[in-house]
């Protein structure tokens, strides 16, 4: 019986994609190998596939899965043996002159130490000469660049330069000739193709108008939806997408492309053009996209995705939409195998696939059961999509989203018409400032809708669950997605799934969230789990209130934490000092939070770390205010005690200095004294314990994350009765301490570890504090 479907294809670009990530993965030797037999094995099959449809589907699989291997094997032997690719096995320093094929990418990701990911920016580039030792080697091929980003964001996409770096060997799985580390500013810069330039100056003014006209989440949110570029979106924000499942939306996407030409075809219609015409109109509208957003791989995979919906969902031809995408597959990994390895480019071919053979069929249901039109493609659209991409999402991230669906479903309505508009805005921008900014200002409300959706979904509790991560997750998921849809085609199986699902809504979340035993129950202090970073949070007494004393190394762990605390205030958010392991969770906090104040210390060093929280803050309305030695802070439940810094101290003291001029609060709770110590080393120690201060503390947040520079004269002024140490799990800095540890366990004190226990509170007990883990009720001790 006839599917409905041409699978013909299928098989090919399967095999295809194989034969790609066996030489990617394997080597150009294994890919030489498969090309040899799949080349022997066609004059097997000819002599059969005039007469039979298997043999000429195989003949068809092995010539192109041949092809395929052949191309790995000599583009994997030209990476492997070019003689960049040998200098950077030997890290060796060369000169090159390149030809960018992106701009500059800042990092993304949690900061380290007293540097940021977003310090770095990646360059992708196509070498034409390199300088080796004295010699100067001509021979082509794609290089990363790792750049400083201040340095090169204002460059372009076609721009000629040259630049000093060192070699490293690029990622396995890549064809990149090698990874050049660069530390300084480009040379010989030359001036960018003109369309490059036209297309680049569309997307600043977009980037403008947007500011001028839009809230901050919309102004950043505008360029994600149009060209991609999140750059200006604030952090809380993009984290708010993530955990909502809609971060696709800021993606250049095939979704993207369809919309956009899907909106020309529509115009066309009315206007009564033709069907030559329409296809012109759109194709123009498609390759102007791709000009616009940047001819870069994830864009013309996006263009070759989008042009496949088309086909499928607006000019109605649902049969012939898999060969397309078969084929389509198959073409974009002749010309750009490193695809075969992408997480993007697997989603995008799972979600196109999933529009265009479940959506339609899922909407068709829904229309016969008396849903109406526009409401069925919108619930079937994102259903289908997030279906077929869950479990990849699943094997990439180890988690599964139960808000997902129902957040795309709410602002899939919105996501068109605010696209439109933004396309709009980008193009009249250069000849009508005031015409722009009227797009804008009717994309507003489907932005400022999208952000809330996002806000809403995120805080959902219990929206995401861990799931097995890697292949085992992914085929694990899949396999009981299969079992699901094939059962739910029985009613009573669906009413069965039906109920299921409203338990687990109603009870299940619920009861979960009740029985965790946390947060618990008068708690002054907590150690969250930040990772390698410090983030704590100080009960005021006063209901849903807390100070926050640093902010941890990531935009979510610390907002997260205060989240599962009940926390919707916070009167002072105290930074240690300017480090990223203490500073970057800031944002996430400003965004979701109602924040008082920002204390900083008197050294405002790093520079740029500075300026970050001032950036911040400004945006958000709160101010900065100075904290050093001598001041006190109070609330009902919390007297806050500055003993550090002393600002005569810090005067001569630089960036490298930041840890000694650390904040060091004694904070007086109803569960004892406790001594807050950022990170604080030796020489800072000493100057406490020469001050005379009264040092004594029930417990002890023991500095820089349990680092060897910590003086016995200090922990024994001190005597504490429990250490916490806020340490990342696995770190690459040796913290804790064994020789820290010991000394701490021989003083009498309980060691506790944010890495080994997780959230970690402090509660008053009947002799002294106690304290209890997140998850773990029973593991509440008094001392």
């Amino acid at each position: 019986m006839s599917t409905g479907f041409d699978l013909r294809l299928a098989p090919t670009a399967a095999a295809v994609w194989a034969v790609t990530l066996l030489g990617l993965l394997v080597g150009w030797g294994a890919a030489a190998a498969t090309a040899a037999c799949a080349l022997l094995a066609v004059p097997l099959v000819w002599p059969v596939s005039g007469n039979r449809a298997w043999a000429r589907g195989a003949l068809v699989v092995l010539l192109l899965a041949g092809v395929a291997a052949a191309g790995m094997a000599f583009r994997g032997h030209h990476a492997e043996h070019h003689p960049v690719r040998e200098a950077a096995h030997h890290g060796e320093r060369l000169t090159a002159r390149v030809t960018l094929t992106s701009a500059p990418i800042p990092l993304r990701g949690a900061s380290f130490g007293a540097r940021r990911a977003q310090d770095r920016a990646l360059v992708r580039a196509e070498l034409e000469t390199a300088d080796l030792a004295g010699r100067r080697v001509r021979a082509s091929g794609p290089v990363v660049l790792l750049v400083p980003t201040e340095q090169w964001c204002e460059l372009i996409a076609g721009q000629r330069v040259t630049v000093r770096g060192k070699a490293a060997p690029p990622r396995s799985g890549e064809l990149t000739i090698a990874a050049l580390q660069v530390f300084g500013a480009p040379t010989e810069v030359a001036p960018p193709p003109g369309w490059q330039r036209a297309a680049a100056d569309l997307r600043d003014g977009l980037r403008r108008t947007a500011a001028a006209e839009l809230s901050p989440a919309a102004a950043g949110l505008l360029p994600g939806l149009v060209v991609g570029d999140t750059s200006a979106l604030p952090p809380e924000v993009e984290q708010d997408f993530e955990t909502a499942g809609l971060t696709h939306l800021m993606a250049v996407s095939g979704a993207n492309l369809a919309i956009v030409c899907g909106a020309v075809l529509v115009v066309l219609h009315l206007v009564g053009a033709g069907p030559l015409l329409s296809a012109l109109g759109a194709g123009a509208a498609l390759v102007g996209f791709v000009v616009l957003a940047g001819p870069e791989p994830s864009v013309l995979r996006a263009a070759a995705m989008g042009a496949i919906t088309l086909l499928a969902l607006v000019l109605g031809r649902r049969r012939s939409a898999l060969p397309v995408l078969s084929a389509s597959v198959v073409g974009l990994l002749l010309l750009m195998p490193e695809l075969a390895t992408s997480a993007g480019f697997a989603l995008s071919v799972a979600a196109t696939a999933g529009l265009v053979v479940l959506a339609p069929a899922w909407a068709a249901a829904l229309r016969a059961r008396g849903v109406p039109v526009g409401v069925a493609e919108a619930i079937a659209v994102p259903l289908a999509a997030h279906v077929v991409t869950a479990p990849l999402v699943a094997a990439l991230s180890g988690t599964v989203s139960l808000v997902a669906v129902p957040a795309n479903l709410l602002a899939g309505p919105v996501v068109a018409p605010a696209t439109v508009f933004g396309v709009l805005a980008t193009v009249v921008a250069p000849v009508s400032g005031w015409l722009a900014g009227a797009f804008c200002w009717l994309a507003a409300p489907e932005l400022e809708w999208l952000v809330l959706v996002a806000d809403r979904a995120a805080a959902v509790p219990g929206g995401s669950f861990d799931w097995l991560p890697g292949t085992a997750g992914g085929l694990l998921l899949a396999g009981l997605v299969v079992v699901g849809l094939i059962a739910l085609r029985g009613k009573r199986f669906r009413v069965l799934a039906s109920v299921a699902l409203l338990l687990a809504v109603l009870v299940l979340v619920p009861v979960r969230s009740a029985v965790s035993g946390w947060p618990a129950p008068g708690w002054s202090m907590v150690a969250c789990d930040v990772g390698q970073g410090d983030g704590l949070v100080l009960a005021t007494g006063r209901p849903e209130e807390a100070v926050v004393v640093d902010t941890g190394p990531d935009l979510e762990r610390a907002a997260a934490c205060l989240d599962r605390l009940g926390v919707r205030r916070i009167p002072l958010a105290v930074l240690t000092h300017l480090h990223a392991d203490h500073i970057s969770g800031l944002t996430g906090l400003l965004g979701r939070f109602a924040v008082g104040a920002v204390a900083v210390g008197p050294l405002r060093e790093p520079a740029w770390a500075m300026r970050e929280v001032l950036r911040d803050t400004r945006r958000h309305r709160v101010p900065v205010v100075p904290m050093q030695s001598g001041q006190r802070a109070s609330w009902p439940g919390l007297v806050l005690d500055v003993l550090a810094p002393d600002p005569a101290l810090t005067r001569t003291q630089t960036a490298e200095d930041a840890n000694d001029a650390s904040i060091v609060l004694l904070a007086t709770t109803p569960a004892g004294r406790l001594l807050l110590t950022g990170d604080v080393e030796l020489p800072a120690q000493g100057h406490l314990v020469a001050a005379g201060l009264d040092l004594r503390a029930d417990v002890l947040k023991v500095p820089h994350h349990g680092s060897r520079y910590t003086t016995p004269r200090f922990l024994n002024a001190v005597r504490p009765r429990t250490a916490l140490i806020s340490v990342g799990d696995g770190n690459s800095y040796g913290h804790p301490s064994p020789f820290v540890m010991d000394m701490l366990t021989r003083g009498g004190a309980e060691v506790l570890r944010t890495d080994k226990e997780g959230d970690i509170a402090i509660l008053p007990g009947p002799q002294g504090p106690r304290h209890i883990s997140r998850g773990d009720p029973l593991r509440a001790v008094d001392r």
